[in-house]
């Protein structure tokens, strides 16, 4: 019997294999949950294999699932780089786009390679970095756009998501409870940074920033070593270390919202079309 992988079959499939659960997938792609698991069901019905286990947490993918992503992938590719080319939809040129160190492990993979798909002929050159540091380089136009981060109450852009700030440690050792706490933290001017003081401060919980860098891996290796605990968003922590629960003494840290900022008022179309897939995807991841 003759068989035939339908595209937007596989689309959606993708799209839960990216997101891990089936109602993160329907908002990316524009569709219901009950739509997306009767695409999830037809294709299973098609290729007669089960490509999903369900959990309570979300979806993970199985055996047969995983072994069609990698073929999905590529034939999403090919057939969205021959529409474009085919009909002259395709954007050409280089884009330079600066994303915060703590969303690049989370996000970036699912925003570039969605994005290549629909726009094989463009470059994109990535700047990842604290925001004070981005904001810098939109306003030297060394960066076309960036995603930036917010506090609560500061006036910007439409927010594209938020995200808590949290306490994060190993999950082996005891640095929470240390005195005085020791910190691992981003440079001065970030919000994580300002957020941890300013909090501990008000709590009156005696605190020393052991370690402080624009560097995300850096602080994730002191954190690992149990020498100190860090503060990150919550998309960005690690499967290995863990988010520490609050208290009076560890109080609980602000929310902070994620924008797109651009270095011209007029942006060009290219900019324009990777904003707006920012702004369909960033909610979705």
């Amino acid at each position: 019997m003759s068989r035939s992988l339908d595209i937007d079959l596989l689309r959606t499939f993708v799209a839960i294999a990216e997101t891990r659960t089936l109602g993160r997938a329907a908002a990316r792609i524009g569709r219901t949950q009950a739509a997306v698991s009767m695409q999830v069901q037809k294709l299973e019905a098609l290729l007669s294999q089960p490509l999903l286990n369900r959990t309570g947490r979300g979806v993970t993918l199985t055996l047969h699932g995983e072994r069609l992503l990698g073929h999905a992938r590529t034939l999403l590719r090919h057939h969205d780089a021959a529409v474009a080319d085919i009909t002259g939809a395709g954007l050409t040129g280089t884009l330079r786009f600066g994303c915060p160190d703590d969303y690049a492990a989370a996000f970036l993979p699912h925003i570039l390679r969605s994005f290549a798909g629909r726009h094989p002929q463009v470059f994109v050159e990535v700047v990842c970095a604290p925001t004070p540091r981005l904001l810098a380089q939109l306003g030297q136009h060394a960066l076309d756009l960036a995603l930036i981060s917010t506090t609560e109450g500061e006036r910007s852009a439409a927010i594209l998501r938020r995200e808590p700030l949290v306490w994060v440690g190993n999950r082996h050792d005891h640095a929470a409870t240390q005195e005085p706490l020791q910190l691992a933290l981003s440079d001065p001017d970030t919000l994580d940074h300002r957020a941890a003081r300013e909090r501990l401060d008000a709590a009156g919980r005696p605190y020393r920033v052991a370690y402080a860098s624009g560097s995300i891996s850096g602080l994730l290796a002191v954190v690992r070593s149990g020498q100190a605990i860090a503060v990150l968003t919550q998309a960005a922590v690690p499967a290995d270390l863990q988010v520490l629960p609050t208290d009076a003494r560890l109080p609980p840290l602000p929310t902070v919202g994620l924008s797109v900022r651009f270095d011209l008022p007029r942006p060009p179309e290219l900019v324009v079309e990777f904003a707006e897939h920012l702004q369909r995807i960033v909610p979705a991841l």
